[in-house]
């Protein structure tokens, strides 16, 4: 080739290239998407709030800043508990939540958040990733225009903070309780009064005496919300959420106009929070626990043989009942029991007898 024709040949392909320059900017602007995300926490309160900003940076993140996720906590866009709605309805693109908070749709939502003496964390885990719990709570989900998937777990939570001792069964009778889901359909049963509560109104109405006592997560949550400064026994175990897992959804139709590659972005991020999540709050609780009880003088109590029992009868009976209340329902309680069959046979041989061994007065350094 002569140097003339080179030269020539090398201007056009210059020229096409920066038109294709020019034309690949805007169009690779044009394929940068907002999503609107919903919670139901408190702004960048610790542990939940902060991990719903956290499933919105590991998005932006994975996605090289195609899709960037603007957070909006409880009230800022829509109440805390409207959250579910507005994600249904299009008003917002994803949430971050629990799903017994949507109940009032269908108390089916509970078991993909927490069942009173259900699923631990792991156990969940297990059953939504590779027990079937998934397909049935895309089915739920799908009747209200959603596509939900775990993106947190607190672990186990603790029984709640009281102004009075819980000695027996009669002691729940004309309780004030803030407790939200099936758990509070349970102290209902046992004759508790119960409401539910969004979690930035908890320590005022406690304060006040609108309620006697309050569940909300566990020491690292509640040592913040300051309710050692309020209420004087602390008890535990947390029969009403023995691994509650945090959900995020997304506006079906969001979902349905994404590419494969970005689906598979939420769904990784999502996964990789909600082992996060839990690894947190693992970490922190125990710290937590020991500050408010050494340094805050909080009176730790156990809740009794007797009172786990009777609460247990009645639990069983409520998660039944609710299980009868359409097919759909029933399914997922099916489904969900024959796996806690199976957790619970596990566990005893595997977690419970290794926490038992680990007790034991042997030699070995315990900090």
């Amino acid at each position: 080739m002569k140097r003339r024709e080179f030269l020539s040949g090398a201007a056009v392909a210059g020229a096409g290239a920066a038109a294709a320059s020019t034309l690949a900017t805007p169009a690779i602007a044009q394929d940068k998407r907002e999503l609107k995300m919903v919670t139901t926490w408190p702004k960048n309160f610790p542990g939940l709030g902060t991990s719903a900003e956290r499933w919105a940076q590991r998005i932006t993140a994975m996605s090289g800043g195609r899709l960037s996720v603007k957070v909006f906590a409880a009230g800022e866009l829509v109440p805390a508990f409207e959250a579910f709605d507005a994600v249904s309805s299009g008003t917002a693109d994803l949430y971050h939540g629990a799903e017994y908070y949507w109940q009032g749709k269908s108390k089916a939502f509970n078991f993909f958040a927490a069942v009173p003496f259900g699923l631990t964390a792991t156990e969940m885990n297990a059953w939504i990733y590779h027990g079937g719990g998934q397909a049935l709570w895309d089915d739920l989900s799908a009747g209200f225009n959603i596509k939900p998937m775990l993106v947190a777990n607190t672990g186990v939570q603790m029984g709640g903070w009281f102004n009075k001792e819980i000695n027996s069964l009669e002691d729940y009778k004309g309780l004030k309780i803030r407790m939200p889901g099936l758990g509070g359909e349970v102290l209902r049963r046992v004759g508790a009064t119960v409401v539910s509560l969004p979690g930035g109104e908890i320590f005022p109405a406690l304060q006040s005496g609108a309620i006697d006592a309050t569940e909300w997560v566990g020491p690292w949550n509640d040592l913040a919300f300051g309710f050692y400064k309020v209420a004087q026994y602390y008890y535990y175990p947390g029969f009403h959420e023995p691994g509650t897992s945090l959900s995020g959804g997304v506006n079906m139709d969001v979902w349905n106009g994404l590419s494969a590659e970005d689906k598979a972005i939420i769904e990784a991020a999502a996964a990789a929070e909600n082992d996060f999540t839990l690894a947190e709050f693992n970490a922190r609780n125990g710290d937590a626990l020991d500050t408010l009880v050494n340094e805050h003088g909080v009176d730790l109590r156990m809740f009794s043989d007797e009172v786990m029992t009777g609460i247990g009868n009645a639990a069983g009976e409520v998660v039944a009942e609710v299980a009868a209340e359409d097919p759909v329902t029933q399914a997922i309680y099916d489904s969900f029991v024959a796996f806690r069959s199976k957790a619970i046979g596990w566990s005893r041989i595997a977690d419970q007898a290794y926490g038992t061994a680990r007790e034991l007065p042997y030699t070995y350094k315990r900090g």
